[in-house]
């Protein structure tokens, strides 16, 4: 739930701050600094915090649990930082993106295991919240390949009607 909190507030403080202060695209940047902040969070407990409860939901299939959390907290704090370079957020936000549907199935592995669990951990509630940050990272994507991709044509155009 935390990751949530983080990605929405420092989403929504960012947004503002940016448009205060004359951003171009407010909403980009604070999508990519929302993003990055939730990141920052979930790989230092991946690496530091709460190793053991993270380690106990690696489904069995998936190898070895040290070694999994371990790969996927650095590259949840890479794809954080990758994310406050413009020009790497775009390869930052494909990753996270790769990066979290490669870590549903520990989710569902958790929902499922019929422990008591608190109810932001149970199937529902985390898929929505999986659902909200592949859309944060989705978004970050898309508005990074729609600014490449725009990038430099008006300058062609107003050549060619020079």
């Amino acid at each position: 739930m935390e990751p949530a909190i983080v990605l929405v507030v420092v989403t929504t403080t960012s947004y503002a701050v940016a448009r205060r202060t004359g951003v171009a695209d407010p909403l980009t940047l604070a999508l990519r600094l929302g993003v990055a902040a939730m990141f920052l969070l979930t790989g230092t407990v991946h690496v530091v915090m709460m190793r053991e409860q993270l380690v106990a939901m690696v489904p069995a299939w998936a190898g070895d649990p040290e070694l999994a959390v371990t790969a996927t907290g650095v590259l949840e704090l890479a794809g954080a930082v990758g994310l406050l370079h413009r020009g790497l957020a775009p390869w930052a936000a494909a990753g996270l993106t790769a990066l979290l549907l490669a870590m549903f199935p520990a989710n569902v592995h958790l929902a499922l295991s019929g422990g008591d669990l608190p109810w932001h951990d149970r199937l529902l509630p985390r898929t929505a919240l999986q659902v909200l940050f592949l859309a944060a990272t989705g978004g970050v994507l898309a508005r990074a390949l729609r600014r490449g991709a725009t990038r430099g044509r008006p300058v062609r155009n107003a050549r060619r009607a020079a």
